[in-house]
């Protein structure tokens, strides 16, 4: 026997009868893009406060550059950045059981190339490591070695790129296409602009982005100040990138005098 349909399941099937919160094409209207925006950030700024994540290093870099099968100067580029994953988060604070806190926290984009490289030197000296992934057309799958319950994934770039500057301490580029230099000029722009503390920020590999970008005939056209030249520093190892960091004024954090971190309003 057929089982009877209840006179009001067309009112109970309706969309406009879904809870909000469940309903998905409700939640994923141009109306709520606002709405989402706020999702977005209070996630991810939910779980690094229960994590603990004082401040953070954050490393741009190419998602391009590989480890084997490439150039002997990406295998470098990746070397490098795995070897300053590694050193950072010893030095920095990140290993530190500093009453649960954890300060100079890698972090990157999440992705592959440099930013797997860095991320996995954290994990080499079982240290936590961010990955900020972001939706792309081309699917970007999370690198396998971020913290699981560090790695998140954004829709927006702009909510994605405001959680990178929040709790950074420092800034390390390394070589990288359109991606990378976004991120690091909107950085660079935060610090010449004060919207932001003045960080340390290193670029890796001088030669590299010398024959990228002239700065020098930035200053001659007058379009930047030649002050601004100081804003970042550059460096050729990752022994060399920590230095840089520490000379600009990065906190050491392997005991007590861990860095006073005032969370950015950007």
């Amino acid at each position: 026997m057929a089982e009877q349909k209840k006179p009001n399941a067309a009112q109970i099937a309706s969309p406009s009868f879904r809870l909000a919160a469940l309903d998905e094409a409700f939640l994923l209207g141009e109306s709520m893009r606002g709405v989402r925006f706020l999702l977005e950030y209070e996630k991810a700024e939910q779980i690094l406060k229960a994590r603990r994540i004082k401040s953070t290093i954050v490393v741009f870099g190419g998602a391009r550059i590989v480890e084997s099968g490439g150039s002997e100067q990406h295998a470098l580029w990746y070397k490098e950045a795995r070897a300053f994953g590694r050193l950072a988060s010893e030095r920095g604070g990140a290993t530190s059981d500093n009453g649960g806190d954890h300060f100079n926290v890698i972090t990157t984009g999440g992705g592959p190339g440099a930013m797997e490289a860095v991320n996995r030197g954290a994990r080499d000296v079982n240290a936590p490591s961010i990955g900020f992934n972001i939706r792309l057309p081309h699917e970007q799958e999370p690198n396998a070695y971020t913290t699981p319950e560090l790695t998140f994934n954004f829709h927006y770039f702009a909510m994605r790129k405001m959680h990178l500057a929040m709790r950074a301490n420092a800034l390390v580029i390394f070589p990288g296409g359109f991606g990378t230099l976004d991120e690091m000029f909107e950085i660079l722009t935060l610090r010449q602009t004060r919207k932001a503390p003045l960080i340390p920020v290193v670029l890796f590999d001088e030669a590299y982005w010398r024959s990228v970008i002239n700065f020098d005939k930035l200053v001659e056209h007058g379009a930047i100040d030649a002050a601004d030249l100081t804003l970042f520093r550059y460096a050729d190892t990752a022994e060399a990138t920590w230095d840089a960091l520490v000379e600009q004024g990065l906190g050491k954090a392997h005991d007590n005098s861990a860095p006073d971190v005032v969370q950015k309003d950007i």
